[in-house]
C-alpha cells in the first residue's frame, strides 16, 4: 500500500531535516502579528489555523520519531493565543529534526496519532518534512514574503513526494493535482504535485 523510499531518498530526506526545520522556524517567526487572519493557499484555511495545524503536527512528528505515546492539546487549540508561540515553534522543529536524525527512527513503522499499527517511518519523515516546506510556503506567500526554502531541502522534498503523492492525496492531505509547466522551477512543480496553485496570491 505504502511505496517506500529508496535508501537514497531516506538519506537525502534525513539530511534535509534540520534545515527544512530552520527554514520552516524562520518563516513562522517572521509572520506578521496581524496577519494572522490572512487566507492561505489552502482553502478556507486563514495564517492562524494553518499554523496551529503545523505547531501540532510539527509536534506529533517528535513523538512519532521517539516512539512516544501521543499527549497534548488537539486540533481545536490555538497556539497562537499563547506568548511567544512562534518561538516555540522552531525549538520544537529542531526537536523534531533531531529526532529524525537517528537512523532507528526510520525503522518499522510509527504513526502521528498514536494509531497502533501505524506507517512506514520513512513515510512518516517525509510528511513531516513536506509539511516543513509546503505549509512553510503556504505561510510565507500568504504574508507577503519569499519563503526561502533551500535548493537542497526542495529537491528533497520532491524526491520524498514523486512516490507519496497519490496516497497522500487519497488520505486528503493534498487536494487535486495543480497541473504545472514540466519545465517550471522544481519548486512549482513539487507545489503543483501537492495540489498547491504555485501562482496564488493573497
Amino acid at each position: 500500500m505504502f511505496e517506500r523510499m529508496s535508501e537514497g531518498v531516506v538519506m537525502d530526506v534525513r539530511r534535509q531535516m534540520r534545515p527544512a526545520a530552520d527554514a520552516a522556524a524562520r518563516i513562522v517567526l517572521e509572520i506578521p502579528r496581524d496577519r494572522l487572519d490572512a487566507p492561505t493557499p489552502c482553502p478556507g484555511w486563514d495564517v492562524r489555523a494553518l499554523v496551529n495545524h503545523l505547531i501540532l503536527w510539527n509536534g506529533r512528528g517528535e513523538t512519532a520519531a521517539r516512539r512516544q505515546p501521543v499527549t497534548g492539546p488537539g486540533e481545536d487549540h490555538d497556539f497562537t493565543a499563547e506568548p511567544g508561540w512562534a518561538e516555540r515553534f522552531g525549538e520544537q522543529a529542531r526537536r523534531t529534526a533531531d529526532a529524525w536524525s537517528d537512523p532507528a527512527a526510520w525503522e518499522g513503522n510509527t504513526s502521528l496519532t498514536g494509531a497502533e499499527e501505524g506507517m512506514p517511518a520513512s513515510f512518516i519523515a517525509g510528511i513531516v518534512l513536506g509539511e516543513c516546506v509546503v505549509h512553510g510556503w503556504d505561510l510565507a506567500v500568504a504574508t507577503g514574503r519569499e519563503p526561502g526554502l533551500p535548493p537542497e531541502v526542495v529537491e528533497a522534498a520532491w524526491e520524498q513526494l514523486v512516490p507519496t503523492a497519490e496516497i497522500s492525496r487519497k488520505y486528503g492531505a493534498f487536494g487535486p493535482e495543480v497541473a504545472v509547466p514540466e519545465d517550471a522551477p522544481l519548486l512549482e512543480r513539487l507545489l503543483g504535485l501537492a495540489g498547491r496553485d504555485p501562482y496564488w496570491k493573497p
